[in-house]
């Protein structure tokens, strides 16, 4: 499968975002991680409609919007009018993920679907077929910066495995501490689609974006 890399703006500099997602553009990237936060779901908040809306504005990347919020289907609409590409909801978060897995794919839109790392990954295996890629979390969701969990690997391989025995291709979206050390294990793993945060945003984003989408290319 095509590896994209998703650079997370949570980790970017918001005094320049402009620039900082114009450089990730120069590097290669394809996708824009964008994280939605409530306080509820995840202690932190984020940003939310203004940004994403400025976003589609200045940028032909992807806009990878993960919501990390309780009932993301009070928002899912505004949001796909605001410009979001990709829609990822928590599947703990919502008690209608069937409906709202029609609802994003009615207004045209991608639909992912996110998992923390205490549920099991089974408990997507009835949205398979209906989603365009499933995002398993390798930190606890909410905070940028963290290490990566490495038993959440082990369930990316897992996954991988099992849609591949079901006969399912899919996007596997890895978000939580990954970093160019490593990114050659998440690969390895199943991981197709690779947020990273600071690791990109720390410094340099064009060369750290360029570096990441070459390893990444490398192991197509």
């Amino acid at each position: 499968m095509k590896n994209y890399l998703s650079p997370s703006i949570l980790a970017a500099d918001f005094w320049d975002l402009g620039e900082q997602v114009r450089a990730v553009e120069r590097g290669g990237a394809s996708y824009l991680h964008v994280d939605v936060m409530d306080g509820v779901f995840v202690p932190s908040i984020s940003f939310g409609m203004p940004i994403l809306e400025a976003l589609k504005r200045k940028t032909t990347l992807l806009l990878d919007v993960h919501l990390m919020i309780m009932e993301p289907e009070r928002y899912v609409e505004t949001l796909a009018t605001l410009g979001a590409d990709l829609i990822t909801f928590h599947l703990e978060a919502t008690k209608k993920p069937l409906e709202l897995i029609q609802k994003i794919r009615s207004l045209g839109k991608k639909v992912g679907i996110a998992i923390k790392p205490a549920t099991p990954t089974s408990a997507l295996e009835p949205f398979l077929q209906l989603v365009d890629m499933v995002l398993i979390m390798t930190v606890e969701p909410g905070f940028g910066g963290q290490s990566l969990m490495p038993e959440c690997l082990e369930k990316v391989r897992e996954f991988r495995k099992r849609t591949q025995e079901m006969g399912i291709e899919i996007d596997v979206e890895v978000d939580g501490g990954v970093k160019e050390g490593n990114l050659e294990k998440v690969l390895e793993a199943g991981a197709n689609v690779i947020v990273a945060g600071s690791a990109v945003f720390g410094s340099n984003p064009e060369e750290r974006t360029r570096i990441f989408v070459d390893k990444m290319q490398m192991e197509e």
